[in-house]
């Protein structure tokens, strides 16, 4: 679950992380008011979607005069927005962040993420900051420094002085500065849940401050029911809305840009059959995990998000009954072509528990485009075909 800027702003402010004064508002006239109980004379408009590289995309603006203020959030506020992160269709602005200006010295970037490999929390920072990071370690990878924090001892004085040679800050109350802003920025992180937070830029003012002048995080979604607070500050309206319908069902759905529809259990089997397909010579519209729990009612749903992609030529339904039994896939199945206009070739292979049976329901069902698979290579086989018209 990811959260705004202004929502991480207010996270940081608990933990005493230093950032600029800002209001989060929903209308141009708001944005005015809100520039003038900051106060200014400097203000920054900032688009608040889900993605980074909005400032690029032309979502953050500066302004000197409060007429600046509202020509700024009447232009950002109700456009959509494109960046490197949100693909070509873009996501519509419909929050704004006011900010005071900051006496901006240096930039850095710097953030808190799971190394998977090491199997513990990571902080990463460069001297780059307000770039994107990716370029950064694509084409400079020295100057990303990266300190590993075992949460058995959690953050200590020697990680954080890594942290501030690393970047090269010398001076002594500067390096204190730095090293407490890490500290609190770790603490964050663990004690909330966060699978990632990102500031860039992290900026070192004049008087030798710290600003975390952005602010992006990212939470463990399976740990939300021990965060209510953060779990209060989900936005359904940045996330796919296939996604949020799929996941009251109890799938886990992402789409994709293919052409071939998998309804499959098991992350594993999911990833395998995706990449089965691709090595068919076909690509995968979507992954759709239907977990251990699905019914007809749930599969039938997965059928009616899947159709609901336009790029859909052909479905494959790739079940090993060990979690969930065939019988009830196969019923599903049946209870989708009743439910949903199924109008193009589903490709089904299911294996395990309660397999002959379901052969013979679908068999005896009569259901028109309905192609049986033998195992997962001929079911990916036979999806490509279906999908090219072959």
């Amino acid at each position: 679950m990811n959260v705004h800027e202004y929502q991480a702003k207010q996270i940081f402010a608990k933990y005493g992380v230093p950032t600029p004064k800002g209001i989060m508002v929903e209308s141009v006239d708001a944005a005015v008011e809100a520039a003038k109980e900051l106060g200014g004379p400097i203000w920054v408009v900032k688009a608040q979607i889900h993605a980074g590289g909005r400032g690029l995309g032309g979502g953050v603006k500066l302004a000197k005069s409060l007429d600046e203020v509202r020509i700024l959030a009447d232009e950002i506020l109700g456009m959509t927005l494109v960046t490197h992160q949100t693909g070509p269709e873009g996501k519509l602005v419909q929050k704004l962040y006011i900010e005071d200006g900051a006496d901006i010295k240096d930039e850095f970037y710097l953030s808190v993420i799971l190394d998977r490999k090491l199997e513990m929390p990571l902080i990463m920072a460069s001297t780059e900051g307000g770039m994107n990071i990716e370029d950064v370690a694509e084409k400079t990878p020295e100057k990303i420094i990266t300190v590993p924090v075992d949460p058995a001892i959690g953050f200590q004085g020697f990680h954080g002085r890594e942290l501030a040679f690393g970047l090269g800050i010398t001076d002594k109350a500067e390096q204190k500065n730095i090293i407490s802003f890490a500290q609190k920025l770790f603490m964050l992180y663990m004690e909330n849940d966060a699978e990632l937070i990102e500031i860039n830029p992290l900026v070192r003012t004049g008087s030798g401050e710290f600003l975390a002048l952005d602010g992006k995080m990212g939470f463990d979604n399976s740990a939300l029911y021990r965060q209510p607070e953060i779990a209060a500050m989900r936005d359904l309206s940045e996330e796919d809305p296939d996604e949020v319908e799929a996941a009251k069902y109890g799938l886990s759905y992402v789409a994709l840009d293919g052409e071939i529809g998998c309804m499959v259990n098991g992350a594993g089997l999911a990833m395998g059959t995706m990449d089965t397909i691709n090595y068919m010579g076909g690509t995968p519209a979507n992954f759709l995990d239907v977990g251990g729990s699905a019914n007809a009612e749930t599969v039938a749903k997965g059928f009616e998000i899947i159709l609901k992609n336009p790029k859909v030529k052909a479905i494959f339904v790739n079940i090993f009954g060990g979690i969930v039994r065939c019988d009830r896939i196969a019923n599903g199945i049946i209870e989708a072509t009743k439910l949903t206009d199924v109008h193009v070739p589903v490709v089904v292979r299911l294996d395990g528990t309660n397999a002959p049976e379901a052969s013979e329901i679908l068999k005896n069902a009569n259901i028109q485009n309905l192609i049986v698979a033998s195992d997962l290579g001929d079911g990916a086989a036979k999806s490509v075909a279906a999908a090219k018209g072959a």
